[in-house]
């Protein structure tokens, strides 16, 4: 354990992996796909293997996953369990892996990162540095990227309206937060949230924003494949 860390400070982890990623085009779902010769979700785990803080981590499947058990037999990662409790939306899959994390040990003040099973592209250090800034927190937060582009809606395939982006941010991944608060705000938004601080900010609280990555994005599309390939080689 890091020597900055108080010892009474817990850190772990869920990964909702039961998804199959419909928009990507692939014929087995989309974590599983081979990046820079790894299954996607490899790379993903792998970031989380490399934060020493963090005690323990989830995967959470689809009750049907025929993928996971050959891929940790083949990258075999001891941070990690698996837990075939995934739900048919994210919301339902990260209370699934939280309770999890419950009957193995946790308590609801220990703090738990959320992360996209796609968002590959995640780093030790951005792991670490959202750690750093979350763990005196009073809510908790999430990795964010300011946006850099002009923002439009939309009506009818056409413009609607320019949208002011001075104070618009993309949410990202990790989301960290203590596991009995987010229990309670995932009970409180309903399945249909699409973000672990979008729960929090319905219980009337204001998640921290930490400065991400623009490499941390989640793989979704076909094209977005070749992208993360080319930043993962470049890396050493």
């Amino acid at each position: 354990m890091s020597l900055h860390t108080p010892t009474s400070m817990r850190f772990f982890a869920v990964i909702p992996c039961a998804g199959f990623g419909s928009r990507a085009g692939t014929a087995m779902p989309k974590q599983y796909q081979p990046i820079a010769g790894l299954p996607m979700v490899v790379h993903t785990l792998n970031a989380f293997a490399g934060v020493q803080r963090i005690s323990k981590g989830v995967l959470v499947l689809a009750p049907d996953d025929a993928h996971m058990d050959g891929v940790l037999t083949a990258h075999p990662l001891s941070l990690f369990s698996t837990s075939r409790t995934g739900g048919a939306t994210r919301a339902e899959s990260v209370l699934a892996g939280l309770r999890e994390l419950l009957k193995q040990g946790a308590q609801d003040a220990d703090w738990v990162l959320v992360h996209d099973a796609a968002r590959c592209l995640v780093t030790p250090a951005q792991i670490n540095a959202l750690i750093d800034a979350c763990q005196n927190d009073a809510v908790g937060g999430l990795l964010a990227h300011k946006l850099a582009d002009t923002l439009k809606t939309e009506k009818n395939g056409r413009v609607a309206q320019t949208v002011d982006r001075a104070d618009k941010w993309l949410a990202q991944t990790p989301q960290m937060f203590r596991i009995g608060l987010l229990l309670q705000a995932l009970g409180h938004a309903g399945a249909v949230v699409t973000d672990e601080a979008s729960a929090i900010e319905s219980m009337g609280l204001s998640p921290l924003l930490v400065p991400g990555n623009a490499q941390n994005f989640k793989v979704t599309y076909p094209e977005d494949f070749a992208l993360a390939a080319a930043f993962l080689n470049s890396r050493p």
